[in-house]
Parts: C-alpha cells; structure tokens; sequence
C-alpha cells in the first residue's frame, strides 16, 4: 500500500510538472520573445516551481551546495536526471546548456532552449558534433551566461561508468575560461527511467574552479577524479538517509 500512494504521488508530481512548463512557457511567452530575460525569468520559475513541488508532493527536497558562478565561467556537471539540469540551471543566473539536437523540436522546451542560449549539436557524429559545438559557442559568446556541458555526454545512473568524452577538454581549451565541476546523487532519487521519485535530499554540488590554463589530458584527468570522487560520496550519503 505504502509502495502504491507513493508511486501515485510520483505520477501526479509528474504530470502537474509537465503542465506547468506548457503554463509558464505560455505565461512569460511576450515577454520572452521581447527579451531573453523574460526568457530566463520563465525557466528560472519553472526550476524553483520543481523543486517546491517535489518537496510536499514526494517527499523530495533539494539542496545546492558550493558556489554557484555568477561569471563568465564553462560549468561541467554530473548528469543523472532531469533535475540536476533544474538545479544548475535554478542556481546559476544566466545558464546555458550544450543539449542534444533532438530537444529543439519539442514544443516550447525547444524554442526556450535556443531562446536563453543553449547549443545543440548532433551527438551521432563525433566529429562533425565537435566542430560545429566549437562554431556555436563561438558565435553565441555575445550571450553572457555560465556554459553548461555533461562531461560524459548523456545521463549516466548512479554505479554506472561512462568515459569522459573529448569534447569537454576542447571547449575548456578553446574558451580560456574558468571550469566549474559539478557534482551530484539525485539519480539515486529520480531514476533516470520510471515513474517512482524516492523521498531524501537530493544535493548539487558545486566544487572548487580549475583555473584556466590547464593541459587538456591533465585538465581531463583533474576533471574526471573530482566529479566521480565527490558524486560518489554525496551518493554514500544519499544511500545512508532513512
């Protein structure tokens, strides 16, 4: 029974969820087109909305922790779930993601997307895929804001290893800019496939910059030992909560 209400709640979390992205997209929509604040100010409501609702609805709650940049700075994060890219995105003031091509054909999630910034590219041909992210970063560095990027590519389950992809090291070499790792246990609560949302706190963490300047092979291995070795402890954590 007990397993069954909280199934139910996952579901209806999930549903109102998604009704109040197509509310919110609709609401802030004149002034998004007018001004990427607007467009900013809609997605920053809707992270906040997220996370409040998680909490009295499944028992959810979230926690940043660090130093969210508020500068000109490349941020490289852990992804597990849809909600690390709420966190990030809720606590930084001017986020912008590299996301797979394929979400800016979804309704309104996709106009937002390119409408804050994010670059998409195309994850099916490496090569092409790297040098067209290299041209769009380029060319979108007008927009000020903290670039986003998932190391490893896509969401990656807690236990699960996936290498480190090459692309990462390029931007982090061509941008000459500060990198933020960013780690993270919320898989461990929102399961990267399923309905289920296990109640807890689910934690971001926002660990110490790697300065500019670096090697790209030791910039890499820097990179990798920091996000594995702090995401596995905030997921020691995470099993260790009753």
């Amino acid at each position: 029974m007990r397993y069954a209400l909280r199934w139910l709640c996952s579901l209806l979390f999930i549903i109102q969820m998604y009704l109040m992205m197509a509310v919110l997209a609709l609401v802030f929509f004149p002034w998004a087109v007018i001004s990427r604040k607007g467009a900013l100010t809609a997605c920053q409501t809707y992270c906040r909305w997220v996370c409040w609702t998680a909490g009295w609805m499944v028992g959810l709650r979230t926690e940043v922790r660090g130093e969210p940049p508020t500068d000109e700075v490349m941020i490289a994060a852990k992804h597990q779930s849809f909600l690390d890219i709420i966190m990030i995105f809720g606590a930084v003031p001017s986020g912008k993601f590299i996301m797979k091509r394929e979400l800016i054909y979804a309704p309104l999630l996709g106009w937002y997307s390119l409408r804050v910034g994010c670059i998409p590219v195309d994850r099916g041909k490496r090569g092409q895929a790297i040098a067209k992210m290299k041209a769009d970063v380029e060319k979108g560095a007008s927009d000020p804001g903290q670039l986003v990027i998932y190391p490893q590519g896509t969401r990656v389950a807690p236990d699960d290893k996936k290498p480190y992809k090459a692309g990462t090291a390029i931007l982090y070499d061509q941008l000459g800019q500060t990198c933020v790792p960013v780690a993270t246990n919320i898989g461990y609560f929102w399961p990267k496939r399923g309905f289920l949302r296990k109640p807890g706190t689910a934690v971001v963490e926002f660990l110490d910059p790697i300065p500019p300047g670096r090697g790209v092979k030791a910039f890499m291995i820097e990179l990798e030992d920091v996000i594995e070795t702090n995401s596995d402890r905030l997921l020691a954590e995470a099993r260790a909560q009753k």
